[in-house]
């Protein structure tokens, strides 16, 4: 990244000066006209919209619905400083994303009250640069700097709403005295700003407020839940490159080895970004003992000959859906006798959830039915004490396997995490849903419940689920899963 270069000062010279480091731009009164002159016309006209709009006016008229005399306010998040004057990337805050399309930062949707009972949406965005001021070639965000922005004729053709300039958004806000909600924790002038309409006084009425805006963030959730047409295909497109990802590991093991798990994690980095927008989450590269760490993501351990290699990654696409997909494969190509029994006791347990998955099933059905898999087996290993129904009744396996089974998956890799729990953990299955299903062994290192040979081992496997009207469809299907088949997969991609 280039910095700004500084003219030389000139005497009573205009000034912009919108770095946050506070370094001010001089430049003369001559470049300063010169640069707002010569420029062509670039708008464009008639603009097809967005693939998702119709789905996104649907969503966004089911919201309405849902909160008929209120305001709703659903902020896009705002650039975060990573260091200094840099930020880090942008990635539109999910709910903003999924009622409007956009994925550009310092945007708001305004749902507006209106005397039929439902909404003016109004989607407030950035403007083009100003090119009459020199924002446009001076600020660190003008267009000559970061790229091109539409203008907000454009974002209302490709979006499908109504758009206006977001600095009026502060004003417009307090120019209506409704009852607001806000999606928070997003863009915090924004919270600040609905935290001053509100004057709460008093305890009691910040805590209404609070409600307010959970019940606004539940309700979104659960819209969220089930996925339309489009969301499946989407979620479709990130599980694929996120299968071409994974077989361009398998064939970067070699180099791994001469490096570290940062080669693996770099390696699907770059599928990430040439199919998609960027990885989901962290992408976690775990050999070794590293894979008995859960959210292994410094990935900077050794990938050695004879251990396993434990890789969790999504690609996550333009449209931000993301895929989570986890294979645990051999570096040599091949399994130990030991690591194959427990690879294939993960296997078992992961065969057993996928089957519980199904419309009309509850949601804790696949968890059940793939811990108990593990238990069984835990058991017959001799590391957990009988019966299983007692293991599985005081969660002793859990010392082993640690976490859930899974998860939904959507727009974020842990998705619709604050849906009411009736319609989620303690509801049912139904057509339209995406989840994972990933269970696990981890034996650390350092623990003496197990053998010394075990000690050091984790397996995870995990796919992603949809349920259909029929059933499920694993989407991630595309990968192997079986010892044998992993090994037959490492055996056409790995250099001979």
């Amino acid at each position: 990244m280039s910095e700004q270069q500084r003219p030389a000062a000139q005497t009573d010279a205009p000034v912009f000066s919108p770095r946050k480091n506070g370094q001010a731009q001089s430049v003369s009164d001559e470049l300063a006209a010169w640069m707002t002159t010569g420029w062509a016309d670039t708008e464009m006209r008639d603009l097809e919209p967005v693939e998702q709009a119709g789905h996104t006016a649907r969503r966004r008229a089911a919201l309405s619905a849902a909160f008929p005399g209120d305001r709703l306010v659903v902020p896009a998040g705002q650039l975060l400083t990573r260091s200094n004057d840099t930020e880090y990337p942008f990635r539109a805050a999910t709910a903003y994303a999924y009622l409007t399309g956009d994925t550009s930062d310092g945007g708001c949707l305004v749902f507006s009250p209106n005397a039929d009972g439902g909404h003016d949406v109004v989607l407030y965005l950035k403007p083009r640069s100003n090119r009459g001021n020199g924002e446009f070639w001076l600020g660190s965000y003008g267009e000559l700097w970061t790229g091109r922005r539409h203008s907000l004729g454009e974002a209302a053709d490709l979006l499908g709403t109504a758009t206006a300039d977001v600095t009026g958004l502060a004003d417009a806000l307090r120019a209506d005295a409704a009852t607001t909600r806000i999606v928070r924790g997003h863009d915090t002038a924004l919270d600040a700003l609905v935290d001053e309409l509100r004057a709460d006084a008093d305890d009691e009425s910040r805590a209404k407020s609070a409600q307010l805006d959970e019940d606004l963030a539940v309700t979104l959730a659960d819209h969220r839940l089930v996925k339309d047409e489009w969301e499946v295909a989407q979620l479709q497109l990130a599980v694929d490159a996120t299968t071409r990802g994974f077989e361009d590991v398998a064939r970067a093991l070699p180099q791994a080895k001469d490096t570290s798990e940062r080669f693996v994690e770099g390696t699907f980095f770059l599928r990430a970004r040439v199919e998609g927008n960027d990885v989901g989450y962290g992408t976690i590269a775990a050999s070794g003992a590293n894979a008995t760490t859960l959210h292994w993501t410094r990935n900077d351990g050794p990938v050695r000959e004879g251990d396993l290699l434990l890789l969790d990654a999504g690609v996550e696409t333009t449209t931000l859906y993301t895929a989570d997909v986890t294979r645990t494969m051999p570096v040599s190509g091949t399994f130990t006798d030991l690591q194959r029994k427990v690879y294939d006791l993960v296997y078992a347990s992961q065969e057993a959830g996928i089957a519980a998955v199904a419309p009309g099933r509850p949601f804790t059905d696949f968890h059940k039915a793939s811990q108990r898999v593990l238990a069984e087996g835990l058991v017959e290993w001799g590391l957990l004490e009988g019966p299983v129904e007692r293991v599985l009744e005081l969660g002793l396996q859990r010392r082993y396997t640690l976490h859930g089974t899974g998860h939904m998956l959507g727009m974020d890799v842990h998705d619709c995490a604050v849906s009411r729990q009736e319609a989620h953990l303690y509801g049912d299955l139904k057509p339209g849903m995406v989840l994972t299903v990933e269970p696990g062994l981890y034996f650390q290192p350092d623990d003496t419940t197990v053998p010394e040979e075990l000690r050091g081992i984790g397996v995870r496997i995990e796919d992603d689920v949809l349920v259909t009207e029929e059933g499920r469809t694993v989407m991630s299907a595309g990968l192997p899963r079986s010892s044998a088949d992993v090994e037959a997969w490492l055996a056409e991609r790995l250099p001979r």
